[in-house]
């Protein structure tokens, strides 16, 4: 049977959807949510957003078929939409997966009246879609050379023109509507954490072709199984997204075992058997400026707030909450966030990309000259741990005792220069070899903490008497150009889509240039290395190979780790049970707010 037709069968019919029927989402539309993104979305569709604004959005309104444990710490793999976790073959080769039965979509015009159930049929539609070349998702590499016969799809639709949805995968073997098994290429036992990020999540095939003609109209419209929808009347893009609870949303029960913390206790004591969601709307608030969302918060305007670096000193005195907000019952919730922010240079940019001694010299001395520590006081006011190896804190594979060859030192950057024919003019700045003119563009976003990386990066520049010019632009559009490989060099926060090394060492991997390696990174050996980790389970034999291929970051000058950041979150004491998830982008659905 035909992919599309078999996605119909499992498809319940009810007839139409009467108008007074009882939802069974427990959420209150009399309690309201107020937070707070410092950047705008760029729209609502999990195979193709790719910043953590618009992805917590998609979080709420599309389900995967795993997700994470609200409470546990370290953090726990659970199940979404599937019944289970997954009956995994002992070769790591074979996943067997059961749906729930019974959840249903959001009610939308592409379903013509009909209550829409979730089948696995949905799940093997929205993982295609990922390899649409027309769509150009930034995620393929997410299942990408895992699935027997799935990649074939991308390479004919790029012979034909045409991406085939109904064409048969035999990785894919959908048992009935409620049970898949999948076959992997290779060992991969990670293939549940991959399975809980948003781009996963399954989306109706209806909905994207009634709406993908128009441009952009798939990004407004998202229509999922989660506990929230969009209101669609009123989003003004770049300024205020509404969420309203989902009415087909079936709801859960708050039954997560605490840790043994006073706050997790705490937090269980008032939490525990309460229906969820709780909270019936999400209004969302884009403020680019930093002072602005600071006073929303202390105005009691704003619920849950993200305190950015910047605004540290104004809430926090070494890491712990003012006492005077804290008088006010105010309180944070503070993480090591599991995440990466390193500085990469173009490998395809002319001037600063190459594998030639003297490019690969220019890198590492640029690398040499910044004072990662003074970036930190400065732009994030301390609030941010260096890092050193590719994979942060927090996150399976990290090595606290590894130290970079590309350690601060400005003299032996500027001899390093010097050795290789970058030669000062009679202005004083540096000159390419062959004496063109050397201008770097280091690229930041179009607010305080762009400005200040800016300035930073300006310091480090003219330390070795470079001359650096600033390309601010607005964060979508950033995005956009990095995806292209159209940015020479900029600062890049990666924080972890599921907490494994692979999800950072991926960053540096060929093939996923124009997706995620920002850097357009090539390197036969990296690759090499990457491609056998991802079949080795995580461990001391894993962990010795990423540290060969750390090392080839930094030889090739490609990269340089820098620091993972806190999370500081500012909760009003009208919110009730909120704790600041470390891999989850957003906790909407286990929180609650009293009236």
């Amino acid at each position: 049977m035909p992919f599309w037709a078999l996605l119909l069968a499992a498809a319940v019919w009810l007839g139409p959807l009467p108008q007074a029927r009882a939802a069974s989402n427990p959420a209150d539309p009399g309690k309201v949510l107020h937070t707070i993104f410092n950047a705008a979305e760029t729209g609502f569709d999990p195979a193709v957003e790719r910043d953590l604004y618009s992805s917590q959005v998609d979080q709420a309104i599309f389900e995967t078929l795993f997700t994470y444990d609200y409470m546990a710490r370290p953090v726990k793999l659970i199940a979404g939409t599937a019944s289970a976790l997954p009956d995994i073959s002992a070769d790591g080769k074979t996943y067997t997966i059961h749906l729930r039965k019974g959840i249903y979509f959001s009610p939308d015009p592409a379903f013509k009246g009909r209550r829409r159930e979730l089948t696995m049929a949905d799940y093997l539609y929205s993982w295609k879609r990922l390899f649409d070349p027309k769509l150009a998702s930034a995620h393929a590499w997410l299942l990408e050379d895992k699935i027997a016969g799935l990649d074939q799809l991308a390479k004919n639709a790029r012979k034909t023109g045409k991406f085939d949805y109904d064409a048969k995968v035999a990785g894919f073997e959908l048992l009935d509507p409620y049970t898949l098994r999948i076959h992997l290429l290779h060992t991969d036992f990670n293939l549940g954490l991959i399975l809980s990020h948003t781009p996963t999540a399954a989306v109706a095939r209806e909905v994207i072709e009634k709406y993908q003609d128009a441009q952009g109209q798939v990004m407004s419209h998202p229509v999922g199984t989660g506990p929230y929808k969009l209101v669609a009347a009123e989003w003004v893009r770049g300024s205020r997204i509404v969420l309203d609870a989902n009415p087909e949303f079936r709801g859960k029960i708050w039954d997560f075992d605490a840790g043994n913390s006073a706050e997790d206790q705490q937090i269980a004591a008032r939490m525990r058997g309460k229906k969820l969601p709780a909270i019936g709307r999400i209004e969302i608030a884009v403020m680019v400026e930093d002072q602005s969302r600071f006073l929303s918060f202390q105005s009691g305007k704003t619920d849950l707030f993200w305190l950015d670096g910047p605004l540290a000193p104004k809430a926090l005195v070494n890491g712990k909450l003012r006492p005077e907000l804290a008088a006010k019952g105010i309180y944070l919730s503070r993480i090591p966030d599991p995440e990466l922010t390193y500085y990469y240079w173009n490998m395809e940019d002319p001037v600063v990309g190459g594998y030639s001694r003297e490019k690969i010299a220019l890198r590492r001395a640029i690398a040499m000259a910044h004072n990662v520590e003074e970036e930190i006081r400065v732009v994030w006011n301390g609030e941010a741990e260096h890092v050193q190896y590719p994979i942060p804190p927090g996150v399976i594979g990290h090595d606290p005792h590894y130290k970079t060859l590309l350690q601060y030192d400005p003299p032996l950057a500027n001899a390093l220069l010097d050795k290789f024919g970058y030669k000062k003019g009679r202005d004083g700045w540096r000159t390419m070899p062959d004496g063109s003119p050397l201008v770097i563009h280091y690229t930041a976003r179009a607010e305080t903490n762009g400005v200040l990386q800016t300035e930073i990066w300006r310091k480090t520049y003219n330390a070795i008497s470079i001359h650096m010019e600033g390309d601010r632009r607005i964060f979508s559009d950033i995005l956009q150009a990095e995806k292209e490989c159209k940015l020479q060099t900029r600062t890049a926060p990666w924080i972890a889509d599921f907490p494994d090394g692979d999800n950072f060492m991926m960053l540096f991997y060929g093939p996923n240039t124009r997706q995620n390696n920002n850097g357009c990174f090539q390197n036969a050996e990296y690759d090499k290395l990457y491609v056998q980790t991802q079949k080795m389970r995580a461990g001391p034999e894993r962990d010795a190979l990423y540290r060969k291929m750390a090392r080839i970051i930094e030889v090739n000058g490609a990269a340089l780790m820098a620091y993972a950041r806190y999370r500081d979150m500012l909760v009003q004491p009208s919110v009730i049970g909120y704790k600041k998830h470390p891999i989850l982008t957003q906790e909407w659905m286990y929180i609650d707010k009293q009236k």
